[in-house]
């Protein structure tokens, strides 16, 4: 082929590639170009985003870290220093319980437990309102929250925790009626269920019981086996201040009830010494079912000879009003007051409503011989 043969073949490839001769390899040229073009932009997204994700990844160490410095310099408390003047501590066999108290000591004793992040101060306003209605009212700090002492062992599953509501029963020698709301009710329920003969009956709030429980096999999530990650997870979470609001928001239905004074009262045990480290033995035993348990079995439930009542709110979307109703239904006479408009803390959204179906369902009890319960 001569030389002006070759420029023509040139050409003629040319006019080929551009399609004027098969417009099929235009579009395939085009359509390869095109997913050279994709490949680029595709691996500086991946990059972008892989850049992006260490960063995210720094922000959140950074951050973790900052929160467990900043909980080390907040608690500075040691045990028994900076309570409320107005408490007091009674000496059990499982430690030192913080109590608040209202009311004359020889009056009918009601014993009342908080739940989750809470404490005993929580309950000032109902004390106060039972001590003027004639009864001797009592609430105590559950650990790891409040002032009471932590234990050595740091085992907050519910039979331990039982077992310390069985001590300052047994220390307190007065029969009282146990109120216990939330995860504060399961470690109660399991002390009545296991000691009947030291209560003289058993009010249920919005009550996380875990009927059926023991039957699943869970274990602690991953992320919550290693000790230094699960620190400062607490620190970033549970024990963190700035979550507080936020926290008990999430549990009710009426939101302004989230006041700064309560939100205020919920952080004053955040001061105290080894509040994160307590924290966090207690938040995987949060995710680990009682398999053991009285309580979240039905046999003892429908044995139990004593007056129980339930108070709900119609709004728990924590503990739903079905667990309370299937409660009710296996303990034999047992009373279920619904509280409308109201969700998991109903002595805070609706203190009123609470203490009018509380006092009355506390007379009938202490009333009652026998387990003979007439509301």
């Amino acid at each position: 082929m001569g030389f002006q043969s070759k420029r023509q073949f040139g050409a003629e490839s040319q006019v080929l590639l551009q399609g004027s001769y098969f417009p099929e390899l235009a579009i395939i040229g085009a359509v390869i170009k095109f997913a050279s073009m994709i490949s680029v932009f595709s691996a500086r997204v991946v990059k972008f985003s892989v850049r992006l994700l260490l960063a995210a990844l720094v922000v959140l160490i950074v951050a973790a870290v900052g929160f467990r410095w900043a909980a080390e310099r907040r608690e500075t408390a040691g045990y028994g220093t900076g309570v409320p003047q107005q408490g007091r501590f009674a000496a059990t066999a499982e430690g030192g319980v913080f109590l608040l108290e209202a009311g004359q000591p020889e009056a009918p004793p009601v014993l009342f437990a908080h739940g989750t992040a809470a404490w005993s101060g929580l309950w000032l306003p109902t004390l106060e309102t039972l001590g003027q209605a004639g009864f001797h009212a009592i609430a105590y700090d559950m650990v790891p929250f409040g002032w009471s002492q932590h234990p050595v062992d740091g085992d907050y599953s519910r039979l331990r925790q039982a077992d310390r509501v069985v001590a300052l029963l047994e220390a307190l020698d007065s029969r009282p009626v146990v109120v216990a709301h939330s995860v504060g009710a399961g470690p109660a329920a399991e002390a009545v269920l296991r000691r009947p003969d030291l209560v003289l009956g058993l009010v249920i709030v919005d009550g996380a019981i875990a009927l059926g429980s023991h039957q699943a096999a869970k274990g602690v999530p991953v992320y919550l086996r290693n000790r230094i990650l699960l620190e400062h997870i607490t620190a970033a979470t549970a024990s963190n201040p700035l979550l507080t609001r936020q926290f008990l928001r999430g549990f009710m239905h009426v939101k302004q009830a989230a006041t700064a004074e309560t939100v205020a009262l919920l952080q004053e045990p955040m001061r105290r010494q080894g509040y994160t480290e307590a924290l966090a033995d207690w938040l995987p035993q949060l995710f680990v079912p009682p398999r053991d348990a009285l309580s979240t079995r039905a046999d003892p439930w429908q044995a139990l000879d004593l007056p129980v009542a339930l108070i709900w709110g119609r709004e728990d979307t924590v503990t739903p009003l079905a667990q309370a109703e299937e409660l009710a239904g296996l303990i034999p006479g047992a009373q279920l007051t619904i509280l409308e408009g109201v969700g998991h803390i109903p002595q805070i959204e609706n203190p009123e409503a609470f203490r009018d179906a509380l006092i009355p369902i506390l007379h009938a009890i202490s009333k009652s011989a026998a387990g003979d319960f007439e509301p």
